[in-house]
């Protein structure tokens, strides 16, 4: 067996982590030098779950992160697993009477001379792929989509070997929806800003079935967008609408959207990689399939990531609502204004509502697997998520569904929920070129908009899962390499990435569904 293992995040902390791969058993007897040097195991602990320092009284707190993340339901002797069915959940933390840009921005040093090779759009922004999407009006032109993409790629792609794929941008509104209803502008404004990435080069391509109630003049209003076809702004993106006269039979429809892809893929092929400063980068951070080494490593990693970023000037979205939510206090205080902090509260305060309107609280986010990666609850979820931010002023806060401004730079939260796949989603339509995603238990998750790197929380799930995750954070836990230089290893990689290294998801062709953020009825 391998030397015991323990890690504690703050010293007043009264339970500590178990790192080993494969846990302790109990009578383990933790050596000097350790948090809890010479007491001995009360029962096996599994890796990454929590050991008792000390006796905690059944009603006292239980502290990681110096935080509370719960109270003993009964008396917890040390040297005793701690786990989710002997803490209750403390409640959240009031959105009144909250620090209010109370803490003064770190003094970030500026980085100069830091560089990618990107294709530059003409409205300034920066794409790290160089990508045809075709935009959708409604879920059910899916298939024709579908089958013409395969097409286009197939048949081409060849011919035009500067542009990296063509997406199809499938999604499940448009239609059966309440689409004049409030909270309809959500998915709307979503589609229409992913249809802006930049890693798509600003050629809009829309496909409509015809009857749908999201109708390509309301997704995408005339001058709204910037055409690149010499056409007026006025006129709107060309769209090929399946219900025409003129489509006599399925492949009609398919020659119609392969013909209609050729001079944006002309357009396309002509544009080349240069080189641009690190400041055009627009990095979205996430974590998915967590456990409670993500706090200690890869998302702490991220942090670091994110304040080099920052200091090149560059844009890093943090985001997934309920995942933050128990740090609040912290995001108040460390936002730039109080006119940010205020930003940040509304949005909170929205998205509690939108969850008692389904009856359901925050303690509905932490999985079955965030559980047996040893996360008890949300609280002790959330002082682990909220580190992937760094230390940077909180300068701009996005309402779900919003772009970004080009003047919007440094750390910003854009606040959406914390599925996967929403998030990403969301994400993609605030204008994010990069994308990394840190797991624990690990998952496949990809975007094929936009390249995701991915960052392992263990040494274990980089060595089992060696051809799918890039990066591997789990050495912090064993001493191997520093916080700061995992950073500095996922800045450069980042960098790479964006000049066109290949991600495991890429070279695997790994991609999400997007999936549209909707609390409007459907009817």
């Amino acid at each position: 067996m391998t030397a015991p293992l323990t890690l504690r995040m703050h010293p007043a902390d009264n339970v500590a982590i178990v790192a080993n791969e494969d846990g302790l058993p109990a009578g383990t007897r933790l050596p000097d030098g350790l948090p809890g040097a010479g007491l001995e195991l009360t029962e096996k602990v599994p890796q990454g779950h929590k050991l008792a320092l000390v006796d905690i009284a059944a009603g006292e707190p239980v502290r990681r992160y110096n935080v509370a993340i719960g109270y003993a339901l009964r008396d917890i002797a040390a040297g005793s697993w701690v786990h989710e069915r002997l803490l209750q959940l403390p409640s959240a933390r009031a959105l009144e009477g909250l620090p209010m840009a109370t803490v003064p921005a770190a003094q970030l040093p500026p980085l100069q001379a830091y560089t990618f090779e990107g294709f530059v759009n003409a409205d300034g922004s920066v794409g790290t792929r160089n990508l045809l999407a075709i935009t959708t009006t409604v879920q059910c032109v899916a298939g024709v989509v579908d089958h013409a993409v395969r097409r286009i790629r197939e048949q081409l792609l060849p011919l035009y070997p500067h542009v990296d794929d063509v997406v199809g941008l499938e999604h499940s509104y448009g239609c059966g929806v309440a689409i004049d209803a409030p909270d309809a502008v959500i998915p709307i404004r979503t589609l229409r800003n992913i249809s802006l990435n930049p890693n798509f080069g600003g050629e809009v391509m829309v496909v409509s079935l015809g009857c749908e109630k999201l109708q390509p003049q309301r997704l995408l209003p005339p001058g709204s967008i910037a055409i690149q076809d010499g056409r007026s702004p006025q006129d709107g993106p060309h769209t090929v609408c399946l219900q025409d006269a003129h489509h006599v039979g399925f492949m009609s429809m398919i020659d119609d959207i392969v013909a209609s892809a050729r001079p944006h893929l002309e357009r396309l092929n002509a544009r080349r990689r240069q080189k641009v400063p690190a400041s055009a980068l627009v990095v979205g951070v996430q974590c998915g399939g967590s456990d409670a080494l993500s706090g200690v490593t890869a998302n702490p990693a991220v942090g670091a990531l994110a304040d080099l970023l920052v200091r090149a000037g560059a844009t890093v979205m943090f985001s997934e609502n309920t995942e933050v939510r128990d740090a609040v206090d912290q995001l108040t205080a460390r936002a730039a204004t109080p006119e940010v902090a205020q930003a940040i509260v509304r949005e909170l305060a929205w998205y509690d509502q939108y969850l008692e309107r389904g009856r359901v609280d925050r303690s509905a986010n932490t999985t079955p697997g965030n559980k047996a990666g040893g996360l008890s609850n949300i609280v002790e979820k959330a002082m682990g998520s909220i580190v992937k931010s760094g230390s940077a002023a909180i300068g701009h806060v996005l309402a779900p569904g919003e772009k970004l401004r080009a003047d919007q730079k440094g750390l910003v939260f854009a606040a959406t929920p914390a599925s996967d796949f929403i998030c990403g989603t969301l994400q993609l339509a605030a204008g994010m070129n990069l994308h990394v995603f840190t797991t624990g238990r690990g998952t496949p998750y990809g975007l094929q908009a936009c390249p995701v790197v991915k960052v392992a929380t263990r040494t274990e799930l980089a060595r089992r899962w060696h051809d799918l995750m890039d990066v591997d954070a789990g050495r912090i836990a064993q001493g191997q390499q520093s916080i700061e230089q995992a950073g500095q290893e996922l800045f450069e990689l980042l960098l790479d990435v964006a000049s066109g290294r290949r991600t495991w998801a890429e070279h695997w062709k790994l991609h999400n569904a997007l999936v549209l953020f909707n609390p409007a009825p459907v009817t």
